[in-house]
């Protein structure tokens, strides 16, 4: 037992870091100049991927910037058009408080902008959800009220409290409707 903690104390008083002569290896010049193509190589590739990892996060990074800039202006185009209704709605509001008495002229103006709001709105691909006189269909209408009325199909919609839209062919609002009951 003496010997085995005398080997152990012995072994303590080694140094830890031995230094290590470096083998020299003898190899055929064709092989060492393949191995050193090879090095080439693979510096080489190694240079390409990381400019193409940077090209990469570099596009990320302009596809991210992109897509935010789309996000924030997205609207732009409907917003102008928009714009050109609220003037409008304005000039017949002025026309209006300057006690102009052609109620006729007033009308006319409001139908004007009306029009233009509708063809505004179709060109975006938004289109009113048809709902008086056809059956209810809980994918496209609200059932606010139920009528009775025996003249009609029950489920059939009475009238229209509010329109619905589609935009797109997605529905955007449901009509709120009023419904017959037998």
């Amino acid at each position: 037992m003496q010997n085995h903690k005398q080997n152990h104390e012995e072994n303590k008083k080694e140094p830890l870091s031995e230094v290590k002569e470096e083998q020299v290896i003898s190899l055929k010049e064709s092989e060492y100049l393949k191995l050193k193509e090879d090095a080439d190589k693979a510096k080489e590739y190694q240079d390409k991927l990381l400019r193409l990892q940077a090209d990469f996060d570099n596009t990320r990074k302009r596809l991210d910037k992109e897509k935010q800039d789309f996000v924030k202006f997205a609207n732009e185009g409907i917003i102008l058009e928009l714009l050109n209704i609220l003037d409008d709605l304005e000039r017949t509001v002025d026309l209006a408080q300057s006690k102009h008495q052609d109620l006729q002229v007033f009308l006319k103006g409001v139908e004007m902008i009306l029009a233009h709001l509708y063809e505004m709105l179709k060109e975006y691909g938004v289109k009113p959800i048809e709902a008086e006189g056809k059956i209810f269909d809980p994918n496209y209408h609200e059932a606010l009220m139920q009528a009775e009325n025996k003249d009609l199909p029950e489920h059939t919609i009475v009238e229209e409290l509010q329109k619905g839209y589609l935009l797109n062919d997605r529905v955007i609002r449901t009509a709120k409707v009023k419904v017959s009951k037998k």
